[in-house]
């Protein structure tokens, strides 16, 4: 069951001029847990839910979205770089959103590789402004829960041309040309590429190392990094240099990096500084119908398609939760984040979660990275610049590599 605790008033509200985004955790400003109506924007809406549960309350933070208001809009917020970090309240504000949820589960650690550095790079592919910024690492590469039967980590949750939220797959298409003929790309500025495969980074990747793409496998996360890798960098059409090893380094706007393992790496060592080299790519939704493009989207982890949950979804492990909704044909967006307060941290199962989106009205959801990264801000009473208004689990905000933002037009 679930209990109201507070209404927020819709009313408009204008963009300010954002501050930069820091890279590092912050201790932002946290509203207290039962104050008085607070107002948002034009066509967002904030409220506070109590859902009780076996182990007791779980309270929830949520917003509500009308996207068939013209003045309202959704966009990917992310730090400017695919492997980079950044506290939601940073990239809220420096994106000029008045409200926002943490996205994307993420590479957070890598204790299995010692020497290889953690990229903070998302697992799912992610669009923003329409624009392609990566692909989806293999399913046994993926960090967060065991997905459920006929899930893949190029799951999506974004908003189409049409302005309207869905859920969606969205998958890499693309291929590397050389002299010798075509290969089919493997990977877009992942921190994971398939066994055998060649992938493109570029500038949207960052300036962290590019060697994690060649650890572990499609099935293995904890194996051992590829004894055989190769890179080239392609700039103006052209091979322009090669190494044995992933690079690091920022990536000029004109340049391109093709990284490659086992037999990519053999496919790649054939090319000559000189050679002409031609690298297409792009994320095709898959079993949409004609037309459908994405012009943001972040991955997610599906819990509710059509109204249903997902069969074999994990109904024993409870934590802390983020998760987007569907509502009204898309004409609605659920965001929402529970409180990590001591109070609190029961949380839900992803199987609760999913019949929690239901009761709230949606016909499809995602749970999206939970946990210490769980967090939903807003602008509230007027302010300039967002607050959290959950309580992090960690006690401050966590730095993420992205997240969905809501923007509204004075």
């Amino acid at each position: 069951m679930l209990v109201a605790l507070l209404a927020g008033a819709l009313a408009g509200a204008g963009l300010a001029a954002p501050p930069a985004a820091g890279a590092a955790g912050r201790a932002a400003p946290v509203a207290p847990e039962a104050p008085e109506a607070r107002a948002v924007a034009a066509g967002v809406g904030y409220r506070v839910l109590d859902k009780a549960s076996p182990r007791g309350t779980a309270r929830v933070h949520l917003l509500s979205v009308d996207l068939s208001d013209a003045r309202v809009s959704v966009e990917l917020l992310y730090p400017g770089a695919v492997a980079a970090r950044a506290p939601l309240s940073a990239l809220a504000d420096g994106a000029g959103a008045v409200a926002g949820v943490n996205g994307d589960f993420f590479h957070l650690s890598e204790a299995q590789h010692p020497g290889v550095p953690a990229t903070g790079a998302p697992v799912g592919p992610a669009v923003a402004g329409g624009r392609a910024l990566k692909a989806a690492v293999p399913r046994g590469q993926r960090f967060g829960p065991a997905l459920p039967p006929g899930a893949n980590t190029r799951m999506v949750l974004g908003v189409d041309g049409e302005g309207r939220a869905r859920l969606g797959e969205l998958a890499l298409s693309g291929e590397v040309r050389g002299p010798d003929g075509p290969l089919a790309l493997g990977g877009l500025n992942q921190y994971a590429l398939p066994v055998g495969s060649v992938g493109v980074f570029t500038r949207d990747w960052g300036s962290v190392s590019r060697l994690r793409a060649t650890c572990g496998t499609d099935t293995d996360r904890a194996a051992p990094c590829s004894a055989e890798t190769y890179e080239v960098r392609v700039r103006g059409g052209r091979v322009a240099a090669v190494a044995d090893a992933p690079g690091a380094g920022a990536i000029p706007a004109d340049t391109q990096v093709l990284v490659g393992r086992e037999a990519g790496a053999r496919w790649l060592r054939a090319l000559a500084v000189g050679d002409p080299v031609e690298v297409r790519y792009g994320l095709v939704p898959v079993g949409a119908a004609p037309g459908v493009v994405f012009r943001s989207a972040v991955g997610g982890y599906p819990v509710l398609r059509g109204g249903q949950p997902l069969p074999g979804m994990d109904g024993v492990t409870a934590a802390v939760r983020s998760a987007a909704g569907v509502a009204d044909e898309g004409r609605r967006l659920l965001l929402l984040a529970l409180d990590g307060g001591p109070g609190f941290r029961s949380g839900l199962t992803v199987v609760e979660l999913a019949g929690l989106l239901r009761e709230l009205g949606a016909s499809d959801g995602v749970n999206l990275d939970g946990g210490g990264s769980s967090t939903l801000v807003a602008r509230t009473d007027g302010a300039a610049a967002v607050r959290v208004l959950n309580h992090p689990s960690g006690g401050a905000e966590r730095a993420v590599p992205n997240g969905i933002g809501v923007f509204v037009r004075p």
